[in-house]
């Protein structure tokens, strides 16, 4: 196969509207004017006609992926519906509405199109159990998730979850979410101007990154496969940083302490996707 691979493709998938109920969501609609919204709970994000473009037509993201050279992509959840924060019963159920969509799109363009799976993270049993129907009834490539929904990821309760992505052999990626949107805002001062697309999306890349490698979990799962999103964030910036933290501080685990540990578990991991600029690939050198 010639050309690019992509591996973070955002879709929205008519299918899902409303499958989490109606109070969530989530709709698509339009103003008395005509302009258009997206709507999760009582957020709202207008002047966005999904409806009209690559996110929701095949074939205006096939001619994309043409232009610029992609052979293949990965179709994946749009963050804004993650819904990691919702009723359990209603996540899951919106996951399972979302999933078979999902594979239906990726169906009718095998040659072109893979698929990962949202999951109801809200529930660690429910997540592996969508993750396997996802992965083995539906043939989707892995799970798609947020980097904040209520448990770390160095919980020991998410070790199941890891387990089961080793025992299925599918990738975990890591992808942030604006906070707000049905869980709880973080910082008011980041909706001003977008902000958060940046800042934020970079924070909790960097602390997804940290909590994992602190807590030691490739260790346990030598064979899990995660990829964080963009380049990991700001991790690369506060490399140097962290590898002092994690050889000098107390609270740092006995293990970790060894030189060079820290940047042996660093990089294990997939960070580069969708690095925007080429230069800042330079961060992501193991040096």
């Amino acid at each position: 196969m010639s050309g690019f691979i992509d591996v973070h493709g955002h879709v929205v998938l008519e299918e899902s509207m409303g499958a989490a109920g109606a109070a969530c969501g989530p709709e698509l609609g339009n103003y008395p004017d005509g302009t258009t919204f997206f709507r999760v709970g009582d957020w709202r994000l207008d002047g966005v006609p999904y409806r009209e473009s690559l996110f929701m037509q095949a074939k205006l993201r096939l001619e994309a992926m043409d232009e610029n050279g992609i052979s293949l992509q990965a179709l994946s959840p749009n963050p804004l519906t993650y819904l990691h924060w919702i009723d359990e019963n209603d996540a899951s159920n919106y996951c399972r509405t979302h999933n078979e969509a999902m594979a239906s799109l990726v169906s009718e363009h095998k040659d072109r199109f893979l698929g990962f799976a949202a999951l109801p993270m809200q529930n660690i049993g429910m997540a592996i159990q969508e993750l396997e129907y996802s992965v083995k009834e539906l043939n989707l490539l892995g799970g798609y998730i947020g980097t904040d929904f209520g448990t770390d990821f160095d919980d020991p309760q998410m070790d199941d979850f890891y387990a089961a992505c080793c025992e299925f052999n599918v990738p975990l990626f890591l992808h942030p979410a604006p906070s707000g949107l049905d869980g709880p805002l973080r910082d008011p001062r980041m909706r001003k101007y977008d902000l958060d697309l940046v800042f934020e999306f970079s924070y909790e890349e960097l602390v997804a990154t940290s909590m994992i490698i602190f807590g030691g979990v490739t260790g346990r799962f030598p064979n899990l496969d995660i990829c964080i999103s963009h380049g990991g964030g700001s991790t690369m910036l506060h490399r140097s940083k962290l590898r002092l933290l994690a050889e000098r501080r107390p609270s740092s685990p006995e293990w970790i302490r060894e030189p060079g540990e820290f940047d042996r578990e660093l990089d294990r991991y997939g960070l580069i996707a969708m690095c925007l600029v080429e230069r800042n690939l330079i961060l992501l050198s193991p040096n």
